[in-house]
C-alpha cells in the first residue's frame, strides 16, 4: 500500500488505537480516554484527521523529492565509467 492509498480518517484512527495503546497506565487512569474510536468527541477526531492528512501529504512530498533526487544516480553496478 502507497501513502496515496491511505485514507487519513484510517490513519488518525490507528493514530489513535496505538497512542492508547501505548500510554502509560497512570496517565490512561488519570485522563479517562476514549476507548475505542467511537468514542472520541466529533471536534478530536477532525483535528486528528487533520493532522493524519497533514502527515500524509508530508510524507508523500518527502518521497517524491527522495526519488527526484536519486533519479540521476545509477543503480548498482550499472554505472558507466568513462575517461
Amino acid at each position: 500500500m502507497s501513502i496515496q492509498e491511505v485514507a487519513p480518517e484510517q490513519l488518525a484512527e490507528l493514530f489513535h488505537h496505538y497512542h492508547h495503546a501505548l500510554a502509560p497506565e497512570s496517565r490512561s487512569l488519570s485522563k479517562a480516554p476514549c476507548d475505542t474510536w467511537n468514542d472520541v468527541p466529533a471536534p478530536e477526531k477532525n483535528r486528528l484527521v487533520a493532522a493524519a492528512r497533514l502527515a500524509l501529504l508530508e510524507l508523500a512530498t518527502t518521497a517524491r523529492e527522495h526519488e527526484e533526487s536519486r533519479r540521476y544516480f545509477a543503480k548498482a553496478g550499472e554505472a558507466e565509467w568513462g575517461c
